[in-house]
């Protein structure tokens, strides 16, 4: 008689079939002229008006997939009524990063990671990654639940750092932010009604490796989170009730940490 599979063996057989048939589609000239480039990405189908052909001439030669050219008025792919594709959509697999601590310790850039708890709306992802790109940082990390997922409106918010930014999305936050103290990092968590100062904060760290931890708009760091946290800081407003949407405080923070003294 068979033995019967325990039931955390059967999800997650599940959830490794669901992640091979998951695709993603990405919409926009520059998001899809980015991804067509990156030779990580597999490329699957890609839907364009002869417009858009016509200025992706080269990226389409690079991007190795025959592309579909179609009537403006009849531009029929799976993403949200409205979006702005401006007649070029690609469907492709997601980038797969590789583990936290290969990206952590040996990736490139600044040793600097951003962790955002339960932040879900693509568009604060997307720029959020445009400034960690800028500012060096080797990854952006999720959960897997409760976070936004690698989409066409976070790709076109990215502006193209989605091709190139590592973004790690993981079973559990808070195990990632132990991970990454076991590596060195030192984990400061954002919030507004805490007393130090980003400045004074960094100001301890000296050159070791910075970890920052936003939360979400509104509900902010969630408690196991913020415990987890080295320490909690907040970035000063001059007004009373001046504050900072997740992805401008990301931006601030960024810089602060690559200007810090050392």
């Amino acid at each position: 008689m068979a033995t019967q599979k325990p039931s955390w063996v059967i999800d997650k057989e599940r959830a490794k079939r669901q992640a091979a048939n998951e695709t993603v589609w990405l919409f926009g000239l520059h998001a899809v002229r980015d991804a067509l480039l990156n030779p990580a990405r597999e490329k699957l189908r890609l839907v364009l008006t002869k417009n858009a052909a016509d200025k992706l001439g080269e990226a389409i030669a690079a991007g190795g997939v025959e592309p579909e050219i179609v009537d403006p008025r009849k531009f029929s792919v799976p993403i949200d009524e409205g979006s702005v594709h401006q007649g070029a959509a690609l469907e492709a697999k997601p980038l797969n990063w590789g583990n936290l601590a290969d990206v952590a310790i040996s990736g490139t850039g600044a040793a600097l990671v951003v962790l955002l708890d339960r932040v879900t709306d693509p568009h604060n992802v997307g720029a959020v990654l445009r400034s960690a790109e800028v500012f060096g940082a080797r990854a952006v990390i999720a959960p897997h639940r409760h976070s936004a997922p690698e989409t066409g409106a976070l790709a076109k918010t990215a502006s193209g750092a989605l091709e190139r930014q590592p973004y790690l999305r993981v079973g559990n936050l808070s195990d990632a932010m132990e991970e990454l103290r076991a590596m060195g990092y030192v984990l400061i968590g954002l919030a507004g009604e805490t007393e130090i100062t980003l400045s004074e904060a960094l100001a301890t760290v000296g050159s070791r490796p910075v970890a920052l931890v936003l939360g979400a708009e509104g509900p902010g760091l969630r408690e196991k989170t913020r415990d987890t946290c080295d320490v909690v800081a907040r970035i000063p407003a001059a007004g009373g009730f001046g504050s900072l949407n997740v992805s401008n405080a990301a931006a601030v923070a960024l810089y602060a940490a690559v200007t810090r003294a050392q």
